[in-house]
């Protein structure tokens, strides 16, 4: 009795080596080391990483301080970086003071939406009173065609409707919406690295991009398209941790207490309701209702959240993970997103549908009842349903036949390096008037460039390869998550090249930019367990490139807010004759 007690004492006491069965212990002569024994809810559910214990001894910081400081950084960090950025967002929102490129355009048809239900013809003088009046003028009736839903420009509605129709109202919401963009980011990033300084890193290169820092300071759509992209592609990220710790859940542990795969459980298990995919599904259609390229992130990230659950129960141990998700996720998945999307979209014309059908409505709105009474289908579909199906007929041969040459148009070829950015406003004071020095010498500068910062973006271009790089060869979950909204947001693009579109539509997929220079900054740092010596350079050239990327951005300040600077200050700033 007391020999077995005495036995078992030593058998606990023993390391995890010297506890192998025989042939291991034989083979050890030879340099074999047994592989770790994994839990598989570590792979399902991968822990956040924190610090070294080595940086808080540093610092001097005691082990209970450095706790609460990492589980407050987790929201801490997220809050400080979207705090700078919407300092910088919001300052001096309403200058220029001026209807500022296609805001001639976005700004009245918001204008008319939340006080007519549609869009509306203004007349060719409307700016001038607008800026003149505060924005007290009278709205027209006679309704407007145009070639984009409503849903964006409700969006920047809100913001005239809260502040008025003043350049500050209608650019409110898309600054407030780049703001948030920007907490998303941080967060999406850290889901994503599980680490809360590659998280807010992401979240900080995006806040200080010069594209994403225009756009937030302009009432267009791309700003509004790319919040609710990236908020479905949040959404979706947090429905797949929730399928794996369900899964992680349904596993039982072994005698040793470690979680096996079990392929009866991960083929078999039920992954309940998933409201967060219901809410990606809701978030992409207010997508596609404030542009039409929405439908490809719906396409993209459709596929996505299904081989994210082929991944999950993989993992869990399905012999056969495409049958299972096929038999218990394909269907859901379906319906959770492109019925929800393709309501959603349908809703937002509400305005529309609820206009008056006797020609003083809504454009098209009495198509139906009018030049379209004597189609075939009318015995079948409702009148409001087939004024609105010839109404996007009409705008899809519009957008796919507009050749209109325009200044600023550029080839996708161009954008992952800033090739040919957008002028939104230019202007030429004299010295001493609109903030020109008085000693300038000769005429100033104005300008609102829509310009990538082009540290980011060319830096961007390089990791964008090793993000493909990392999905091939080493089938890295994460980059195959970020190429995919780059491919959703970029490629599209290249269909239509002879077509009329601008950089400026990078916009929607600057975030998985950003992701992907946030990546390579982590590898540059150094994988765990690096030396010393590695985590030193590597740190140092990251931070070198962060630093220039920082300092690139506030070099063209004054091209991106409007601020007058002497000419020659200017001209220095034009580092490609494209960009003039």
């Amino acid at each position: 009795m007391t020999s077995t007690a005495s036995s078992t004492d030593t058998r606990q006491g023993q390391g995890v080596e010297d506890q192998r069965p025989s042939w291991q212990q034989r083979l050890r002569r030879f340099g074999y080391t047994a592989p770790p024994r994994s839990d598989v809810r570590e792979r399902l559910v991968p822990a956040y990483t924190e610090p070294s214990p080595r940086l808080w001894a540093a610092i001097g910081l005691r082990r209970e301080a450095a706790e609460r400081l990492v589980r407050w950084s987790a929201w801490g960090g997220p809050l400080l970086v979207t705090l700078i950025a919407g300092v910088m967002r919001f300052w001096n929102l309403g200058g220029p003071k001026a209807v500022i490129f296609d805001e001639t355009y976005y700004a009245k048809d918001a204008w008319a939406l939340i006080h007519r239900g549609y869009e509306v013809n203004w007349a060719k003088n409307a700016n001038e009173l607008i800026l003149q009046n505060g924005g007290d003028v009278r709205i027209p009736t006679d309704a407007a065609y145009v070639v984009h839903p409503p849903v964006g420009k409700y969006v920047i509605g809100l913001g005239e409707w809260m502040f008025g129709f003043t350049p500050f109202g209608w650019r409110f919401m898309t600054a407030l919406l780049g703001t948030l963009s920007v907490l998303m980011l941080c967060r999406i990033g850290r889901r994503i690295f599980r680490s809360t300084f590659l998280g807010c890193l992401a979240g900080a290169l995006m806040a200080v991009d010069g594209l994403h820092f225009v756009m937030s300071r302009t009432a267009l759509l791309d700003q509004v398209l790319m919040f609710f992209v990236l908020a479905a592609f949040g959404a979706l990220l947090i429905d797949r941790d929730k399928v794996r710790e369900r899964l992680a859940a349904a596993l039982p542990p072994d005698a040793d207490g470690l979680v096996r795969p079990d392929a009866r459980i991960a083929e078999e298990t039920l992954l309940g309701r998933r409201p967060w995919r219901l809410a990606a599904g809701l978030l992409l259609g207010l997508a596609i209702g404030t542009k039409w390229n929405g439908l490809y992130f719906l396409v993209a990230f459709g596929l996505l959240t299904v081989l994210w659950d082929v991944g999950s129960r993989r993992v869990a141990g399905a012999r056969r993970p495409h049958l299972a998700v096929l038999k218990h996720d394909v269907g859901w998945a379906f319906l959770c997103t492109v019925p929800v999307a393709i309501a959603t979209y349908i809703v937002s014309w509400t305005g529309w549908f609820l206009s008056a059908t006797n020609g003083k409505g809504g454009y098209y709105r009495d198509w139906a009842t009018a030049d379209g009474r004597t189609s075939n289908w009318s015995w079948l579909f409702p009148d409001w349903w087939r004024s609105l199906w010839h109404y996007e007929t009409q705008v899809y041969d519009f957008h796919v036949g507009l050749h209109s040459p325009h200044t600023y148009q550029s080839n996708p070829w161009s954008w992952i390096v800033t090739g040919r950015p957008v002028s939104y406003f230019y202007e030429s004071p004299l010295p001493g008037k609109d903030g020109c020095p008085t000693d300038a010498g000769e005429k100033c500068a104005r300008e609102v460039l829509a310009l990538g910062t082009p540290m980011l973006w060319w830096a961007a271009a390089f990791a964008v390869l090793y993000v493909l790089w990392r999905w091939l060869f080493r089938r890295d979950w994460r980059a195959g998550a970020i190429a995919c909204g780059v491919v959703a947001g970029y490629l599209p693009w290249f269909l239509y090249q002879e077509r009329t579109i601008f950089f400026f539509y990078a916009v929607v997929f600057l975030p998985f930019l950003c992701l992907a220079v946030a990546m390579m900054i982590g590898a540059i740092l150094g994988p765990p367990g690096s030396t010393e010596r590695r985590r030193v350079i590597g740190a140092a050239t990251a931070g070198v490139l962060v630093l220039l990327i920082a300092w690139n951005f506030i070099y063209f300040w004054p091209i991106y807010t409007g601020e007058a600077i002497p000419i020659d200050s200017w001209r220095s700033r034009m580092w490609l004759d494209t960009w003039v």
